[in-house]
């Protein structure tokens, strides 16, 4: 991975080819964000709406990735330091509502899990095609990859927790893919926080 370790000069999102994938990429998680978060209350998974919870995150700070694009190292790193916080935040509430929800289990409906899963990882594949050519890169950048991989790895744990449920007729599976989910965005979010900060450090050593 160019510059991560070295902190070299790496790519920063200044191409037209760029922007406009990451346009079609924030499109993709808004349209999902609706249909996720509907579709996670009618059915009662907590999966889903963890889910749906980080198809509006992503939309958000895929905006906010895509307007700082041109602007200084320092800001940049500091956006992505910003979403790092946010993706924290956003793993601990899922953590904590799956905790909430281990005293209190209802049976989310396998048949909407299942299927609503597999249009959202149709939706984030084609985000993790549309993006791979640009995984590598600064802080930004980066945060812009690991948020779409995540989001294709959570949609096959939905889909495994939807036959969990339909399996053993509990509640169960769809908790454990959640707090699953919620690890996963607590580890994403400390890599964008390193990197950022790296980032951020390597600039102050600059001007130093």
């Amino acid at each position: 991975m160019s510059g991560c370790c070295n902190h070299d000069v790496t790519f920063d999102g200044l191409s037209a080819g760029y922007r406009r994938r990451l346009v079609a990429v924030i499109a993709i998680n808004a349209a999902m964000f609706v249909v996720e978060v509907i579709a996670g209350q009618l059915s009662g998974s907590q999966a889903l709406k963890a889910d749906a919870l980080d198809f509006f995150a992503d939309s958000v700070t895929y905006g906010a990735s895509l307007f700082v694009i041109g602007m200084s190292l320092r800001v940049r790193a500091s956006v992505a330091f910003a979403k790092g916080i946010s993706l924290m935040a956003m793993g601990l509430w899922v953590l904590g509502t799956t905790l909430y929800r281990v005293f209190y289990i209802g049976v989310p409906e396998a048949e909407v899990m299942g299927i609503i899963g597999f249009l959202a990882l149709a939706a984030n594949v084609a985000s993790v095609l549309l993006l791979m050519s640009y995984r590598d890169g600064d802080a930004n950048v980066r945060s812009v990859w690991l948020c779409s991989r995540n989001d294709a790895i959570g949609n096959v744990a939905v889909m495994i927790a939807a036959l969990g449920v339909w399996g053993t007729a509990t509640g169960w599976p769809d908790l454990v893919v959640a707090g699953i989910m919620a690890t996963l965005f607590l580890n994403s979010a400390i890599k964008i926080l390193v990197q950022s900060r790296a980032e951020m450090r390597h600039l102050a050593a600059g001007h130093a």
